[in-house]
């Protein structure tokens, strides 16, 4: 096949490569065609979710309250991080296009990076919300007005890209003089380093302080937020004020669990599961970058009553 003749030919020398190869998964190529129906199933749910979810917030007035402008946020996100990969993995998958130019690697991976962390911040922010509400409700409406949401969004922007910005071009100054296979669906910073005939200290050691960072750092001020929240609301006189409470905060955990739980598991098998198989590997990382984006729109349609009572509408062609 031609594309094989590809594949072998990409181990000649350079220092700037115009073209790198996705391998899809590795160790179930004859798998592909069947992978792709999960793979095409959870991209779908994913975009018709967020959409739908999108839509009716926009159009519902009643919506237009602060936890429903980070869920815009959210959903925004998550769209951008699926239609940035997934289309590329089915391509694999499907039409065995297995070939990526080196710039369109580098922007892919920026696109995935960057929305991840903001993902991470808008969780966080969605972790503030949910403080502000059960511990100072009296100022909810004062704190979280809407230049608040709006220069929040900007700081979670303004830090995802100061975070990843130099990546690419740590990528561009390393030579790529061997294999230009990535063993991977899709380019992640990793994946792309580990091509590299040079040192990687510093590209390591930037990725792991980015990573601890983030995930550590939100992580602490989310699980402050909830110590507060825990005391605030058993603090509550009765049993029905309490659950009440908590119930407000349902769909956030919800969201927090699917997001987080997939990234620390597949960093952590990333890292000390040397004995872990290579498709393991990779199926792990697709699925917390596919899982989140289709469950956020799943758990906040079923736990939050204003939008499931409008999705219910939507599709019984009432008007809403």
């Amino acid at each position: 096949m031609p594309q094989q003749d590809n594949l072998s030919g990409s181990n000649s020398t350079g220092v700037d490569p115009s073209v790198f190869f996705l391998t899809g998964i590795p160790g179930l190529e004859a798998l592909h065609l069947w992978i792709s129906i999960p793979f095409c199933s959870v991209f779908t749910v994913a975009l018709l979710g967020n959409c739908i979810l999108l839509y009716v917030i926009k159009t519902e007035t009643s919506l237009h309250k602060p936890m429903f402008y980070f869920l815009t946020m959210l959903a925004v996100i998550d769209l951008v991080l699926s239609t940035t990969t997934v289309p590329k993995i089915l391509s694999i998958f499907w039409f065995n296009s297995r070939e990526i130019s080196f710039n369109a690697c580098l922007v892919q991976m920026f696109f995935l990076h960057s929305f991840s962390i903001m993902e991470s911040a808008l969780l966080l922010a969605m972790a503030f919300d949910r403080y502000v509400a059960i511990c100072n409700p009296l100022r909810y409406a004062s704190i979280l007005t809407n230049s608040m949401i709006a220069k929040i969004g900007l700081v979670a922007l303004a830090r995802a890209v100061v975070l990843v910005i130099p990546l690419p071009f740590l990528l561009r100054r390393l030579p790529y003089c061997g294999s230009h296979v990535i063993s991977h669906c899709y380019c992640e910073h990793m994946a792309v380093v580990n091509l590299a005939c040079a040192n990687t200290r510093f590209n390591n050691i930037y990725g792991i302080i980015v990573a601890l960072f983030i995930v550590g750092l939100d992580l602490m001020f989310i699980v402050l937020s909830y110590v507060k929240i825990l005391r605030a609301v058993l603090s509550l006189a009765s049993k029905e004020e309490q659950l009440k409470a908590f119930g407000t905060c349902g769909s956030h955990l919800c969201a927090i669990l699917v997001f987080y739980i997939p990234i620390v598991l597949s960093s952590t098998i990333h890292r000390f599961g040397h004995h872990v198989a290579p498709h393991i590997h990779i199926l792990l990382a697709n699925f917390y970058l596919l899982f989140p984006p289709m469950m956020n729109p799943v758990v906040y349609g079923v736990k939050t009553k204003q939008i499931r009572v409008r999705v219910l509408l939507l599709f019984r062609g009432k008007s809403i």
